[in-house]
């Protein structure tokens, strides 16, 4: 995969056989299927809250993407959302269990699946690979805006083949955030509520989505200047957190230590307001930790 050149301005290439050519097919194919079954649901289920939805869709879309992987690196781990139970504890337990691969697909099929379920138009599939624990690879696509969102480890991060960048702003108080309202409605949410009632008096403004990828990829592309929520999955966050740095900008959990797949309390930024907002967490007891 070669970057753009900004000397000669060569277009952003990647390589037919490799992992993020992978990537870029299994999320585009996904995302194009998904999209078509818009309005077509057939099944409907909760997971960990009647807020936390899931759908025949979401479980077809990793089926496919699973298939296609597969085809291609057959000695590959695949964590996917479908397969894991509801819950914090059986999250943590899943990732626990492929640690330990040298390589890891995460796959989340529908990001924003309660945006989807109700024709509400922001959600995408997000895919990721970590060589050792470590994220080499991101790529995120958003079926309804045809926006296709791309990292690899060390060689930039792109939409739809031109280079991204986080936002300039230098302070909280000239930041767009965007926050999450966690279907954890024990201890995620009320969380997440001291956090955004914070941090309301001290931004420009905040915006919800309903999807985490989403959020990183609009943090990466400096569409908002950080990223904050209490209560996330490694599928969530996973192809997100390497666009964002590569970047240029900055990604740890709520106490300011380095992003892992383990992390699940999440603050991501442009960099320049990253101590500012973690410390106005910190203030408001809004860490999770």
């Amino acid at each position: 995969m070669k970057p753009l050149d900004s000397k000669t301005k060569v277009p952003y290439v990647v390589g037919s056989k490799s992992p993020t050519a992978v990537a870029i097919n299994c999320a585009s194919k996904a995302g194009e299927w998904i999209k078509s079954r818009l309005g077509l649901v057939k099944e409907l289920d909760t997971k960990l809250s009647a807020q936390d939805l899931v759908t025949d869709v979401d479980k077809g879309a990793e089926l496919m993407i699973r298939k296609l992987i597969l085809t291609h690196f057959p000695d590959h781990d695949i964590l996917g959302e479908e397969d894991v139970a509801p819950g914090a504890a059986a999250a943590v337990k899943a990732l626990s269990e492929v640690r330990d691969s040298e390589y890891l697909w995460i796959v989340d099929p529908i990001d924003g699946t309660t945006n989807f379920v109700h024709g509400f138009p922001y959600f995408c599939v997000s895919i990721a690979l970590a060589y050792k624990g470590e994220v080499i690879v991101g790529v995120i696509y958003d079926p309804i805006r045809d926006e296709l969102f791309v990292a690899e480890k060390g060689k930039g991060a792109y939409i739809h083949g031109k280079k991204s960048e986080v936002s300039n702003d230098g302070s909280l108080s000239d930041s767009i955030l965007a926050i999450g309202f966690n279907p954890d409605r024990d201890f995620a949410l009320p969380v997440n509520m001291k956090g955004i009632t914070a941090l309301s008096g001290e931004v420009r403004s905040l915006r919800a989505v309903g999807s985490a990828a989403l959020h990183l990829a609009y943090v990466a592309t400096g569409r908002v200047s950080g990223y904050y929520e209490v209560g996330l999955n490694s599928w969530d966050v996973a192809a997100g957190v390497l666009l964002v740095t590569e970047s240029g900008g900055v990604v740890s959990d709520t106490a300011g230590n380095p992003y892992h797949l383990g992390v699940r309390n999440l603050v991501a930024t442009n960099g320049k307001i990253h101590a500012e907002l973690l410390e106005t967490l910190s203030a408001a007891d809004a860490t999770g930790l």
